[in-house]
């Protein structure tokens, strides 16, 4: 993994460059190319971030991202300006701190802001309609998404972590493959033929509270994921599921993408992207095995909880339960 402290460059998911020379008090950062901005820096008792000219959002944004991604245990970040762009407090990018000419940007708020790893969402604000599927009274829920759902440069992993919906034509044979490895089987028991597989999968895309997703890392494919909303979900009687709870269920594939720092970036993204998804999703959800200790341990270290255990008809699960608020709260995202 790199040193953070090495970073001179991040990528962004639209292909712009951050450069950046930073030193102890001062940093310069130019994107695109363009001239850089230079801002003075004071790292104690407090992180504060001075500038002598009139910056734009764009600028703010880079600026605090690259700082907050260099040093993952920076909560908030104190800007000095004259003139602070509206668009920035519009978004919930700067707050006034209630003293003239300083605003906070506070880690937990800026990555919740979509822009750039959703690109363009199409979840966010859909209009609320309640309907009844299966028995079940829930929202009505928006028209899945194609194609590459979220985006974001690692930099504790030095590599791309990207999500995609699943092609069933061109990921038919690694899931099946995957699925039939005895590692996954043990735990999914979905073994089966390349027929079955695409039954099983064509039932998924046709399932409008199911989301199917490819994992990738550098954009080789490694792991599968379903995300699901819970209220129409088998979990839904077993805990006080809300309208926009989110679940999910979690296959790597890859022998050579295991690993706890792997889990780490990919269940982070998986997580990020869930609730960047839908702002009224405060919750996600998961039902492993309740004997699979080490994907427990994982979830934890992602600030999961175990609620409770309880009896699917195929498996003694652990509800493992993460809030928005809990995730964002000192948020690990680098």
């Amino acid at each position: 993994m790199p040193d953070l402290n090495d970073l001179t460059v991040l990528t962004l998911p639209t292909g712009s460059r951050l450069v950046a020379e930073e030193s102890e008090n001062h940093l310069a950062l130019s994107l695109d190319m363009q001239p850089p901005i230079s801002l003075r820096l004071k790292r104690e008792p407090e992180w504060q971030v001075q500038v002598e000219v009139r910056v734009d959002t764009r600028a703010v944004w880079a600026a605090s991202y690259w700082l907050f991604a260099r040093n993952p245990e920076c909560q908030r970040l104190t800007w000095f300006l004259e003139d602070v762009p509206s668009e920035a407090l519009l978004s919930g990018l700067l707050i006034p701190s209630g003293i003239a000419g300083q605003y906070h940007c506070e880690r937990t708020l800026f990555w919740q802001l979509p822009q750039p790893w959703l690109g363009t969402s199409l979840t966010s604000g859909y209009p609320q309609q309640k309907v009844i599927s299966g028995g079940k009274r829930h929202p009505r829920r928006p028209v899945k998404p194609r194609g590459e759902v979220y985006r974001r440069f690692d930099a504790r992993l030095g590599a791309w972590i990207s999500l995609r919906t699943v092609d069933i034509d061109q990921d038919l044979a690694r899931f099946n493959r995957w699925q039939n490895s005895a590692r996954v089987a043990s735990f999914w028991q979905e073994e089966g033929s390349l027929e079955q597989h695409r039954e099983y999968l064509s039932k998924l895309e046709a399932d409008p509270h199911t989301v199917t997703l490819i994992g990738c890392f550098d954009d080789q494919p490694f792991a599968y994921f379903e995300a699901y909303w819970a209220k129409e979900d088998r979990i839904a009687p077993f805990y006080d599921a809300d309208d926009y709870d989110r679940g999910i269920h979690m296959l790597v594939g890859e022998e050579n993408h295991r690993g706890p720092h792997k889990v780490a970036s990919w269940l982070s993204a998986l997580t990020h992207y869930l609730f960047l998804d839908d702002p009224r999703t405060q919750r996600l959800v998961a039902e492993p095995r309740a004997d699979n200790a080490k994907m427990i341990g994982y979830m934890q270290g992602q600030r999961f909880y175990c609620e409770k255990e309880f009896d699917f008809p195929h498996k003694r699960a652990a509800l493992m339960v993460v809030g928005r608020e809990r995730f964002f709260e000192r948020c690990v995202l680098a």
